[in-house]
């Protein structure tokens, strides 16, 4: 920044103008006195025992009124009417005017340069602050792939285990109805046959199968093929099981040909 224009050190004025202007001065403040004095026995005289201190104040207020309305008539005047006594105070004046300009300018100065050093702080904080809002929003888009993968994997390893428990029950179950079944319902001849051939060849016998291995077959018939569930009956199912089958109503005939049967559809 530009400094102030120096301004002519010659505030020293001629002896004979300082000399009239301290004169001035003293006889001013002579005045001064002179006008005090008389104020102060005006009010000393006016004072009241009775009330000495209502009346001096009273006396002080129009004393100050007086002198407020004769300052608000008066005008300006000048010290002094010697040009070097008025060229040395404005010398003076715009010195002291420069020096408090040339503070100021220096004030701001400073106040600039810290504001700019505070607003590169604020930036590079805002750079730092973007940089880390970046980081986390790829943490964040990377956990939440790893979460739905994570998710994912978790519920089809959840449903696996969920297959394999049925899987496991299944077979259980299977194991316990044929357990049950070649118990209870054994086929009439081990190894028998449902009927011989009367011709001289004679001809093998067909093979029965048992009452767990029709109902397996009737199972898995109605699972595969849902929308043909009906199986056709040959000579391997042995009759009283499936008369049985169809009075307790595990399987049903077809409508239309009495050769086939279904199994109830229990799961619906």
């Amino acid at each position: 920044a530009e400094k102030l224009p120096e301004i002519i050190n010659d505030s020293v004025c001629p002896v004979d103008a300082k000399e009239e202007l301290l004169d001035e001065c003293e006889s001013i403040w002579k005045q001064m006195e002179e006008c005090q004095s008389k104020l102060m026995l005006l009010g000393t005289e006016t004072l009241q025992k009775s009330d000495a201190k209502l009346s001096l104040l009273m006396m002080r207020v129009k004393a100050l009124t007086a002198e407020y309305n004769q300052w608000q008539k008066r005008s300006p005047e000048i010290i002094s009417t010697n040009p070097d006594v008025l060229v040395a105070l404005g010398k003076e004046e715009l010195q002291k005017v420069k020096n408090d300009l040339e503070m100021v300018l220096s004030t701001v100065q400073s106040k600039n340069k810290k504001i700019e050093e505070d607003l590169k702080r604020e930036q590079q904080w805002h750079e730092e602050q973007e940089q880390i809002l970046d980081a986390l929003n790829g943490i964040e888009e990377e956990m939440k792939k790893q979460v739905v993968q994570f998710s994912e994997k978790r519920a089809f390893q959840e449903l696996e285990n969920k297959m394999l428990k049925l899987r496991a029950y299944k077979e259980e179950l299977l194991n316990a109805l044929g357990e049950f079944l070649e118990e209870h319902f054994p086929l009439p001849e081990k190894g028998g046959s449902a009927k011989k051939k009367k011709n001289s060849s004679e001809e093998p016998a067909v093979q029965l199968i048992t009452l767990h291995e029709i109902l397996e077959i009737l199972i898995n018939k109605l699972m595969s093929t849902p929308h043909e569930p009906y199986l056709t009956i040959n000579d391997s199912f042995w009759p009283p099981y499936i008369e049985l089958l169809l009075r307790y109503g595990i399987a049903l005939r077809h409508p239309e040909d009495p050769n086939r049967i279904r199994l109830e559809a229990f799961h619906q």
